[in-house]
This record gives C-alpha cells, structure tokens and sequence, in this order.
C-alpha cells in the first residue's frame, strides 16, 4: 500500500491498515501546490516548517474507518475552502498548514495505537517521506509513552529512498536462502508486502 500500517506475524508483513484512496505523502504534496508552497527543499518540510508558525486550528474532515484512512475528503474539503479562508483573513497559511498536519497525523496514530492493541506490539517504526516530519514523530512518541512502547524514527537520509529500501529487502532474502532465478523475475508495480513469505526473520 502506498501508505500502510504493517506488523510482522507469522512469517508475513500483514496489513493492518492503510489509506483507502491517496497517501498521506500525496495530500500534503498536493495540498502545498493548492497553496503554492515552494517545492524546496519538498513540499512537506515546507508545510511542517509553516505548521510551526501556525496558532488558529481549522477543523478539517476526519476519516478513520476502522484501521484504514481515507486523505481525498480532507484533500477536496481544504482545496475548496482555503482561497476563501485565506483571502477573507479567516486564517493564515500557516494555521492551514498547522491544522492539516495535525489532523492528518492525529488520525496515523489512532489506527497505529488501535494496529498495536490488535497484534500486541510494544515497537512502532515510522517510514516514508512524511516519517522524517518531527511532529509525526512527536506526536507517535507521545502515544507510545502512553502505551509503555518505544518509537523508532529516522531522517531524511533512510526514509527516503525506495530502491535502497527494495535492494535491504533483496539482500535479507538472498542471504536467507531466497533465490529467483533472472527467467522467473518480473516487475510487480501493485505488490503487495503481505504477499511476501518473510524467510529472514523467525
């Protein structure tokens, strides 16, 4: 999934939850061109940077359906409102910015905690673009302080960069005896991670 909530169980990366429309990556990117936020360095660290400055929250569409996420209602509601917020002084860009990160963020931490109370982990680990955003981060520490958990979280530096991820993937499989043959090998773009049987791990 583009954006998914996954926990290892029973030799499988299952699929707890993930967005039912577009990741969450994918509202902020196009949320920022709305708005017309600088592409540099990247949209989302121009929009947590505004967040920052943000004091008015704006209440924006909430969709959690049970473990999955849906971000195209928020995306439509904020495309549509936010000329006329801004141009009539009803908010700032940064106040919009400040409530889309919050909401968006609020509700990846209700569907991990819900995630860990089903599969019993006590560990979650933040990937992607959006895992370097520090108030992610935050806000997952501040959740798994509450549980007794532990939160692992990266920058820009390892969560990034999909090929390297895909080649990790690669290296753990063929170093646990997992070979394909070149004949046997082809592209999958809507591969799934529970489709996967995960031999390096016990």
């Amino acid at each position: 999934p583009s954006c998914g909530l996954i926990a290892y169980s029973k030799l499988r990366y299952r699929i707890f939850g993930e967005t039912i429309d577009i990741a969450v990556g994918n509202c902020l990117d196009r949320f920022a061109r709305v708005i017309k936020i600088s592409n540099d360095p990247s949209p989302g660290y121009n929009i947590e940077q505004m967040a920052k400055q943000g004091s008015q929250f704006v209440e924006l569409p909430y969709t959690v359906k049970g473990m999955d996420v849906s971000f195209s209602g928020i995306l439509s509601f904020i495309e549509e409102v936010s000329q006329k917020m801004l141009g009539s002084n009803e908010c700032t860009a940064d106040d919009l910015c400040f409530s889309l990160q919050e909401t968006v963020f609020a509700m990846l931490v209700e569907i991990t905690e819900r995630a860990m109370a089903h599969s019993g982990s006590c560990e979650v680990l933040i990937v992607g673009g959006v895992g370097c955003n520090l108030r992610l981060q935050e806000m997952m520490g501040v959740m798994c302080a509450e549980r007794g958990a532990r939160l692992f979280a990266t920058d820009e530096r390892f969560c990034i960069d999909n090929g390297a991820m895909i080649a990790q993937a690669g290296w753990e499989m063929f170093h646990s005896g997992q070979v394909t043959e070149l004949q046997d090998s082809w592209i999958t773009q809507r591969f799934r991670t529970d489709e996967v049987e995960v031999t390096w791990r016990d």
